[in-house]
């Protein structure tokens, strides 16, 4: 150790000898912009503000990362060390901060926080995580430049912030980037254009997307032209006009090409994609809703990625989840499949959701479920249990444990099976037990299995059903099972840079800002509001051959 302690002394002697050239008075400024966690507090809102799931994700999880990281070092770590701080005889005056630190020198809290903010971006997103990481070292570099830290400080706090943001993968693992070899490609018409894809808009009016202002449908039309759009409006039925759309989209395939388009949340997407298996259509998915689980499962992040897609017949075929009942009805499911808690919980929440809102909503209803609900009796392949929940993925879910997250493909023929026994005492609390101290794989009150078909009877003891986030009546017999490949969804092949996109949508968005400004208002002679999208009315389908269909505006 004393070998090691000498020779961090002369290096920081070296760095404090070194002239680099404009940089005293930056590093001196960006060295103190970072005390508290500030600059990374300021880079985590910015990235939240930039919309997008990836930014969102690569915020929350830097601030968590960055939160262990300095609550290690500042109770734990820096208390056990008693190091002094360095004598700065041999840093210019130039350099010194007007305030210097007062606490122990070992570990560099500034870099242990900078390393937990940028590694913490970096598992969610790697090319935010390169925007940040350049500034990370030089937060770094500067505790030892401006003589506040030896070297070796720096390198200790940089490891400790490095395997803080490691282990929060433990508990919320990132998603991976989906390597091509997981996604065959399967036969799609390309549509330059969007020539010949009718797309079904199912999102509340006005709202952009993430990161923009622009409306779904107005974005929509600057992506693909060509593209005929069907939006719903508050009085009008959901599954008439679905239909009416998937009509259209068969009309125009059997002209030339076509296929089927849905902009909205999972709910929609799970209706557009019957309708498209029904058909034979392949299906091109706009993420649209809170959470597009599907969409981000088989890789489409942004509506744009699925309009560059759908340009050059780029797609993928994916299983349909199918829940049969003895009655020769049947359920489709893309994500999920559930009976138990979750149902309860569903039907719940969208009970409250009109007076709370949807999350808060969520939250009450959680509460009560836990404190009223009891477990359900039913037979699974044959044996009879008693459950708080059986959870039914379409596909194997990562990670194993209690909170699925992604998964890796959408055409492996196989069943996710998740129970929670209710047989035993204090199930749901051992459960959750299990899951936050990474026992669960060895609980007694958790199972999990992958299988090709599951059956499942005697199911009296439940009345309703969740599917996809939708709520269903139960029937006493069901079996679940897969169709392979059955539907066609387009995805890019090659996964496209999230930072560069929001430049584009900017761009997108001064544009419809400048046409706006140029309109001329009623008073002056210029069309009435009643003749844009602003009225009562909107124009919800495009054609080149024909008028528009026009519907009630939300």
């Amino acid at each position: 150790m004393r070998v090691l302690g000498e020779w961090d002394r002369r290096l920081f002697t070296r760095v404090a000898a070194a002239r680099v050239p404009g940089a005293d008075p930056a590093l001196r400024r960006l060295s103190r912009s970072a005390d508290h966690g500030r600059l990374w507090l300021g880079t985590a809102a910015g990235l939240a503000l930039v919309g997008g799931r990836a930014p969102r994700r690569a915020a929350l999880r830097g601030v968590g990362s960055l939160a262990i990281a300095s609550l290690t070092v500042n109770t734990v770590v820096k208390w056990s060390t008693r190091r002094p701080r360095p004598l700065l005889e041999h840093v210019p005056s130039i350099r010194h901060l007007k305030r210097q630190p007062h606490t122990t020198s070992f570990p560099s809290g500034h870099s242990t926080s900078a390393a937990a903010f940028a590694t913490g971006v970096a598992l969610e997103s790697a090319g935010y995580g390169a925007l940040v990481a350049p500034f990370a070292a030089a937060v770094a570099f500067s505790r030892v430049y401006v003589g506040v830290h030896y070297p070796g400080d720096v390198l200790a706090g940089t490891a400790i912030g490095v395997a803080a943001a490691a282990l929060t993968c433990r508990w919320w693992p990132p998603r991976p980037a989906l390597p091509a070899r997981e996604r065959p490609s399967a036969p799609a018409p390309a549509l330059p254009g969007g020539e010949g894809l009718v797309v079904f808009v199912n999102t509340p009016a006005g709202r952009g997307a993430p990161g923009t202002p622009l409306p779904p449908a107005e974005r929509l039309r600057g992506l693909l032209p060509r593209a005929e759009l069907v939006e719903r409006g508050p009085d009008d039925d959901f599954a008439a006009l679905l239909e009416r759309a998937a009509d259209r989209a068969v009309e125009r395939a059997g002209a030339a090409r076509g296929a089927l388009g849905v902009c909205g949340g999972d709910g929609s997407v799970n209706a557009a994609a019957r309708a498209a298996a029904g058909r034979g259509l392949a299906l091109a998915v706009f993420p649209g809703g809170t959470l597009n689980h599907f969409a981000q499962d088989v890789g489409v992040r942004d509506v744009e990625d699925t309009a560059v897609a759908v340009g050059r017949g780029e797609a993928v075929a994916v299983d349909l989840g199918v829940a049969r009942s003895g009655a020769g009805h049947e359920v489709r499911f893309l994500n999920t499949f559930s009976i138990g808690l979750y149902p309860e919980l569903v039907g719940m929440r969208e009970h409250l959701e009109q007076r709370l809102g949807k999350w808060p909503a969520a939250a009450v209803a959680l509460v009560r479920v836990l404190r009223t609900a009891t477990p359900v009796e039913l037979s699974v392949n044959g044996h009879h249990r008693r459950l708080w929940l059986l959870f039914a993925g379409n596909g194997r879910y990562e990670p194993q444990g209690f909170a699925p997250a992604y998964r890796p493909r959408l055409d492996d023929g196989l069943i996710d099976l998740r129970l929670i026994d209710g047989e035993h005492r204090l199930a749901r609390t051992r459960v959750i037990v299990s899951a936050l101290v990474g026992t669960l794989g060895r609980s007694r009150v958790y199972g999990a299995e992958v299988v090709p078909r599951v059956e499942l009877a005697d199911l009296g003891g439940t009345d309703t059903l969740a599917y996809d986030g939708e709520v269903a009546p139960a029937p006493p017999w069901l079996r679940l099972e897969k169709e392979r490949r059955t539907l066609v969804v387009y995805r890019p092949s090659v996964q496209r840079n999230e930072p560069a996109r929001h430049p584009r949508q900017a761009a997108a968005t001064v544009r419809r800002r400048r046409r706006e400004r140029g309109r001329r208002l009623p008073a002056d002679g210029g069309p009435s509001a009643c003749g844009r999208s602003h009225g009562a009315y909107m124009w919800t389908a495009r054609t080149a051959s024909g008028p528009a269909s026009r519907v009630p505006r939300r």
